[in-house]
């Protein structure tokens, strides 16, 4: 508590005051916090002294925080892999400086820590409790020579020499590395000159992922994360499943059956969608369980369960990014056909591939018909390797026409039509952005059997089959 006083006063952030006529303070009150390590023992400790009682358009007109994608966090542990250096030096505790306000803005005094003098007296704010602006803090990243990504806007790049340094914002965490080792020490001295940053040494553990860097690759799991929510929902003794989701299935409202607790059924949903941050495997199964948080009953409580049970079985699973892998770039797409049983949609699966390191997937539910599905799912994944392809730029990686796999020769067939016909008309337009990428030569549309590739001038080497049991899983 005292340390965030003091840096209140040393980045001069409000001034006490008499009491304004006709101004009413606003309050404030501690919230505590421990930032605890991969072990689970405390870190740190944090104390803030958020303004309560703020009204949006009076005290604020809009609040941001630099958050990178967690797709951002896997392409930089793949690439970083690939080049074969650490990933990052680790997350950095960073204070941003307090932006400046325009807004005549009053507070009271921090509770137990009102003046002795003047105790009836209240605290003028120069500049906010905490950072708001646009990454406007970090300006002088740009001023020493960093390159701020063209897409992604919390990359920061540094080209000097012939080395690489990339720099990750995520809110007041920073993970960094680089291909020389002076490049990155340089760069953790400046930090701690310009901001108060609490360097914890190689990546180790990062909002909730444990990362594991070795000369052979990264390792990416939550087998902490996942031991914690097998406690906290009373599963730590239950049987191992070894399946995630019965082949036999079928979920519907089941409006019949008997309801659950509504709160309970949202927390362990929520739970599990953040493990599918590295648990692919999950995320089709965690999904369809999702589609009934409004109302859940019994069965979707087991179905639920079956899922925990799995994770019981599979506590460690994660994600491997080989340091032998290449960087070239493709994605796969497929659908099955009107598998909700209550509209009667399609579910879509989609993944990208860096090399051989998975670092982005989906699934979910689309349209009604098989080839509409399966063209939709292809838009999708043709959006998010565009995606990457424009931050991947950034890293100094280029790539021509992009593979993109697809097991439906129809969906194939409407991307390379230039015309619409009764077949398409109602799919909405916005997916039909694939044809001009096609057009463009963006993306090159592959059809793909079960583990064989039609097309021989894909891509160098084989198609993964555990990539295509991925797809599978996803839908």
């Amino acid at each position: 508590m005292h340390e965030e006083l003091e840096n209140f006063e040393r980045n001069h952030v409000r001034d006490l005051v008499e009491p304004p006529p006709n101004r009413r303070p606003i309050g404030t009150k501690w919230v505590f916090k421990n930032k605890r390590g991969e072990d689970g023992m405390v870190v740190r400790n944090k104390a803030r002294l958020p303004r309560v009682s703020s009204k949006e358009g009076i005290d604020y007109e809009e609040t941001f925080a630099p958050v990178a994608r967690l797709e951002a966090i896997r392409i930089l542990l793949a690439f970083a892999a690939s080049k074969g250096f650490k990933a990052a030096a680790n997350g950095c505790q960073v204070r941003f400086p307090n932006g400046f306000i325009e807004e005549e803005v009053y507070v009271r005094q921090p509770p137990s820590f009102e003046s002795a003098r003047f105790p009836d007296r209240v605290y003028k704010l120069r500049k906010a409790l905490y950072a708001r602006s646009k990454l406007l803090e970090l300006e002088f990243l740009l001023k020493s020579g960093f390159v701020m990504g063209s897409v992604d806007k919390t990359l920061f790049l540094l080209s000097r020499g012939g080395d690489t340094l990339i720099v990750q914002i995520y809110v007041d965490d920073i993970i960094f590395g680089g291909s020389s080792h002076a490049l990155v020490s340089s760069f953790a001295e400046q930090m701690s000159r310009e901001f108060e940053m609490s360097l914890m040494g190689e990546l180790q553990f990062f909002l909730g992922l444990q990362i594991k860097q070795g000369p052979e690759g990264t390792f990416v799991h939550q087998a902490k994360y996942t031991r914690d929510i097998l406690k906290k929902f009373k599963m730590g003794d239950s049987k191992p499943m070894t399946t995630p989701m019965s082949t036999n299935t079928a979920l519907d409202a089941d409006e019949d059956g008997e309801a659950v607790d509504q709160k309970e059924f949202r927390g362990m949903i929520g739970s599990l969608l953040y493990l599918t941050a590295t648990r692919p495997d999950i995320q089709f199964a965690v999904c369809l369980c999702a589609r009934y948080q409004a109302s859940p009953r019994t069965s979707h409580c087991q179905a639920v369960k079956r899922i925990f049970r799995y994770l019981k079985f599979t506590p460690e699973l994660g994600l491997w990014y080989s340091s032998g892998s290449s960087l070239f770039l493709r994605g796969f797409s497929d659908a099955d056909h009107a598998s909700c049983r209550i509209d009667r949609k399609s579910t879509s699966g989609t993944c990208q591939l860096l090399g051989t390191s998975l670092v982005s997937w989906s699934s979910r539910n689309v349209s009604l018909s098989t080839t509409e599905a399966e063209y939709i799912a292809a838009a999708s994944c043709c959006s998010q390797l565009l995606w990457m392809k424009a931050t991947l730029s950034d890293f100094g990686l280029r790539f021509g026409k992009i593979p993109l796999l697809v097991d439906s020769t129809s969906a194939i067939s409407i991307a390379k039509n230039p015309v619409l016909h009764s077949r398409t008309k109602h799919i909405d337009v916005r997916f039909h952005f694939l044809r001009d990428h096609y057009d463009n030569g963006d993306i090159d549309l592959v059809h793909v059997i079960g583990w064989r590739c039609v097309d021989n001038a894909l891509i160098k080497g084989e198609i993964e089959s555990q990539w295509i049991g991925l797809i599978a899983l996803l839908v």
